[in-house]
């Protein structure tokens, strides 16, 4: 069975953004026959909003969209990302990393991405030959990083095509940070994995992710298990940056309470996936045989507040 997920993270409410992302997600499942599984990543404790689980699946079902298994919370399931970890690092695939992330900033030494993101120069591979030694040096806990090598990784996106990615120009990354949380890269695998998932669809804005999921796959001898990506452009501000509080409230939390409804979303969202005549549309499921994912726009969604007023 094929299947995929809906993974919003309760860090904040949902914006227009995610909700088309979701919705697009949503429509390929339903058009499709795959299983949806409702996944909440809340492993990132200190910006994790009280309620804001609640208020993701509410604002998901208020637009149509439903699910097959869930909500299954990643902060259940501690153990099993502790035990990758630790199977990557005795493997030695993985080392202790003392290097706070001002450190890392601050280094003189440190590459940067095209983006202009810092990356980690290595200064702690090879370092240590034990987590404890790591953290009788520093005097604090270690963070665990994957040793990502000089690899060569390429896949072929469903909706961007052939990619590729030199792998250290991207960094050896944190698979486990200080307080013993996982990182989002090996959550996401890990949990990909247990859940059987075969397609993953999210923003652009995680394109270079897929490459470092897929080289945790195969350290983790699941390489049978790699899904198959479909990365869109994402809707972003007037300033060409992802929508944010800069761009005003695009919460749609905000908008129910402004009165808008979910049928004037879900058309605004529709028109933002290449859709047209969707003025009778009040529930996702009015879009199943309106949506094709060769519609979509090629470039990012440009944003206009004046688009959805109640």
């Amino acid at each position: 069975m094929e299947v995929t997920r809906l993974a919003p993270s309760p860090t904040g409410a949902l914006h227009l953004g995610n909700a088309r992302t979701f919705l697009i997600n949503w429509l390929l499942a339903r058009q499709r026959g795959w299983k949806i599984v409702l996944r909440i990543e809340d492993l990132d404790g200190p910006r994790v909003k009280c309620g804001a689980d609640r208020q993701a699946i509410d604002d998901l079902q208020w637009l149509g969209m439903d699910w097959d298994e869930g909500p299954v919370y990643q902060s259940t399931r501690l153990e099993a990302y502790s035990d990758a970890a630790r199977r990557l690092f005795f493997g030695g695939k993985a080392y202790a990393c003392i290097c706070t992330r001002k450190e890392v900033d601050l280094a003189a030494s440190a590459p940067h991405a095209e983006d202009g993101a810092t990356v980690y120069p290595g200064t702690c591979r090879g370092r240590f030959g034990r987590i404890d030694e790591a953290r009788r040096f520093a005097g604090r806990e270690p963070a665990i990083r994957f040793n990502v090598d000089d690899e060569l990784v390429e896949f072929t996106d469903l909706f961007r095509g052939p990619q590729s990615f030199r792998m250290s120009a991207l960094g050896d990354f944190v698979i486990e940070k200080s307080d013993r949380t996982p990182g989002y890269q090996l959550a996401v695998v890990i949990d990909d994995a247990a859940m059987n998932v075969t397609h993953v669809l999210r923003g652009d804005d995680l394109l270079d992710s897929t490459p470092r999921q897929m080289m945790l796959y195969r350290a983790l001898g699941l390489e049978d298990r790699i899904p198959k990506y479909f990365h869109v452009p994402l809707v972003v501000g007037s300033d060409r940056r992802r929508l944010a509080k800069r761009h005003g409230d695009t919460r749609l939390a905000h908008y129910r309470e402004q009165g808008v409804t979910a049928s004037q979303v879900l058309q605004l969202l529709a028109r933002w996936c290449g859709m047209s005549d969707v003025a009778d549309v009040s529930s996702a499921r009015d879009l199943l045989d309106r949506f094709g994912p060769d519609a979509l726009p090629k470039n990012p969604i440009v944003f206009d507040p004046s688009e959805l007023k109640p």
